[in-house]
């Protein structure tokens, strides 16, 4: 009995050890993923997302947008709520890790903070959806999708019969799609981590999306209430509708015409399928590229690489339950567009913002961007405050370079 009990646990240990070798990639991923947030891991892991999940490269090209290097101080303080802020303190209480200021050409401010630097590639989190916004655009000036207001299932069949069956494009690409989705980034069992875990172990983005219902208290098109997950399904149409995969259209028709000077790259599901909601991942200075892109209406070097129609789209709410300020028919003070931001009382004003603090904020009137890059874990509280804080800040900055 003795021997048959000893014979028992080595072959179970044994079993163990080829599982663990064989799920090597998936056990380290879940492990990287369950302590992407840790305060002591945050700041490395936010550059070091290729740890966490597959990942597939948009290549630079030998084409670089210049950036011309005139160095010009930062104002000290900002005004929010009545009250001078530090600049300083600021940045340093938002746990920022990088902030760039271009007006014009010209790079006026470039900083690194906590240990990182220039050639770090930054998770975008939620900067990603303006990106699959622009490119969504592109296919809509070719032509590819003549008509927003179809049912996303018109390019997406796999859809049918889930929560997104019926839901028009438009409405998808507004945040209005009445799809229930729990975005509590604390909750172990919300939908975004649920997603998140597919992520470290595997799956496909696409059945998440397919398994994903309606929300009874909210109709399509009325309530504009943020769910990550309509982003890919944005994806799933821009692919049936171009034929393409994600990454030869990005690589083609938006990234090789920025003039980035580095390579990016996504994080992807297990199919090879990229994060389009969140995890593209790029230096700084080419996250502020893609902000004088649409600071410029689209076009540079001589092309009109989105529509301007598009980019004008994009950045202005077209209903009630989108428009900056306070209302009932939204969980934010900020308006929407096509997956762009505008803050409270915009004077030429939108951003792309993703979590913890990253931000791509264009203020056309300065021909400026401003590019923040943050590992801050205190980004949601208080009502998400820190958002309007940023905002704040960026203006603040923008006054002081008249």
């Amino acid at each position: 009995m003795v021997k048959f009990i000893g014979r028992l646990f080595g072959f179970v240990v044994l079993i163990v050890i080829v599982a663990g070798l064989a799920f090597q990639t998936e056990l380290r991923q879940l492990y990287n993923t369950i302590h992407l947030f840790d305060a002591d891991r945050i700041v490395h892991n936010f550059s070091n997302m290729k740890d966490m999940a597959p990942s597939k490269v948009l290549k630079a090209t030998n084409h670089v947008r210049p950036l011309i290097p005139k160095p010009t101080p930062l104002p000290e303080h900002f005004e929010y709520k009545g009250k001078n802020v530090s600049i300083e303190q600021w940045l340093t209480d938002s746990s920022a890790t990088a902030l760039v200021v271009v007006q014009g050409e010209n790079l006026l401010h470039e900083s690194y903070y906590q240990g990182t630097q220039a050639s770090d590639q930054r998770i975008s989190w939620s900067m990603a959806k303006s990106y699959l916004s622009a490119l969504f655009g592109i296919a809509v000036g070719q032509g590819k999708i003549p008509d927003l207001n179809v049912p996303v299932t018109d390019y997406a069949p796999s859809l049918k019969g889930s929560g997104y069956d019926g839901v028009t494009i438009k409405n998808v690409l507004q945040m209005s799609s009445g799809v229930y989705f729990n975005e509590d980034y604390g909750d172990f069992n919300s939908d975004i981590n649920r997603f998140g875990r597919i992520m470290a172990l595997g799956g496909s983005f696409d059945d998440f999306a397919a398994s994903l219902n309606q929300d009874p208290k909210h109709e399509p098109g009325t309530y504009m209430h943020y769910v990550s997950i309509d982003t890919h399904v944005i994806g799933m149409v821009l692919r049936g509708a171009t034929g393409q995969s994600i990454m030869q259209y990005m690589q083609s028709q938006l990234w090789s015409k920025l003039g980035n000077e580095s390579d990016g790259y996504y994080i992807t599901d297990s199919t090879g399928e990229p994060m389009v909601l969140g995890g593209l991942n790029i230096i700084s200075r080419d996250y502020a590229r893609m902000g004088m892109l649409f600071r410029d209406y689209g076009a540079y070097n001589g092309e009109q690489i989105v529509p301007k129609q598009w980019v004008i789209d994009s950045t202005t709410p077209d209903a009630p339950h989108l428009m900056p300020g306070k209302r009932d028919s939204a969980t934010t003070n900020f308006g929407y567009g096509y997956q762009w931001w505008l803050p409270e009382n915009p004077d030429e004003e939108f951003l792309a913002i993703g979590i913890y603090g990253q931000y791509i904020y264009i203020n056309r009137k300065k021909d400026l961007v401003i590019v923040k890059n943050s590992a801050d874990i205190g980004f949601m509280d208080n009502g998400y405050e820190s958002k309007d804080i940023a905002v704040a800040a960026f203006r603040g900055i923008a006054k002081h370079l008249d």
